[in-house]
């Protein structure tokens, strides 16, 4: 099948578009507003975009409490979700008042940060601390029409990495079992038996 994605021309129940950009890394992003709220929220379009200096971007749907808080404070932190953390990153997606503290209704702990003020996961094998670099929202489908997503742009200052996942100077990513956002409700593990080791030609 073909179809345009502005006429959403597909045919299907819902949208396939995040079935088929997969899997992504999601963005389980920790801020503080100006007053000292913390807030914890998943982000499924998220990603690392270079590694000199190293940035990160997430895109949220709509101005959403992570948005503002950054938008005040100029700071926050990316802790990676993993498979022994699912259930508490689900629970973090959920929509509750702006003063509501998301690491209470998860169950999870906050570990305080090195170079930034908001706490990251202390259950996460790795957090980026990050500055606000840029952000701005995309334009509108349609001329005219409210924008659709606010993107965020994070300087990384600073990497925790558990030192468990670490041997003989290599970080053992898929030990982690890092949690991957596929389309739908759908998730998937990486994991030492779906990985794969590719030596560039030349």
């Amino acid at each position: 099948m073909f179809y345009d994605p502005i006429a959403n021309t597909h045919g299907l129940r819902h949208d396939p578009f995040k079935a088929l950009a997969v899997p992504r890394p999601i963005g389980w992003v920790s801020s503080l507003s100006s007053a000292g709220d913390v807030n914890l929220a998943p982000y499924s379009f998220f990603n690392a975009i270079s590694d000199r200096p190293q940035y990160v971007v997430f895109g949220s749907a709509g101005r959403k409490d992570s948005v503002q808080n950054i938008s005040e404070t100029g700071e926050f932190v990316c802790s990676m979700a993993t498979e022994a953390l699912a259930a508490a990153q689900n629970a973090t997606s959920a929509h509750v008042p702006r003063d509501v503290d998301e690491f209470d209704i998860s169950g999870l702990h906050k570990a305080p940060s090195e170079k930034v003020a908001p706490p990251r996961v202390r259950e996460a094998p790795v957090a980026f601390e990050c500055k606000l670099w840029k952000m701005f929202d995309l334009p509108p489908v349609e001329a005219g029409g409210a924008p659709g997503y606010t993107i965020v742009f994070g300087f990384v200052v600073g990497t925790y990495i558990d030192d468990a996942f670490i041997n003989d100077g290599i970080v053992d990513t898929a030990a982690m079992r890092p949690l991957a956002r596929l389309g739908y409700l759908d998730y998937a593990v990486v994991n030492a038996a779906n990985t794969m080791t590719l030596k560039r030609p030349g």
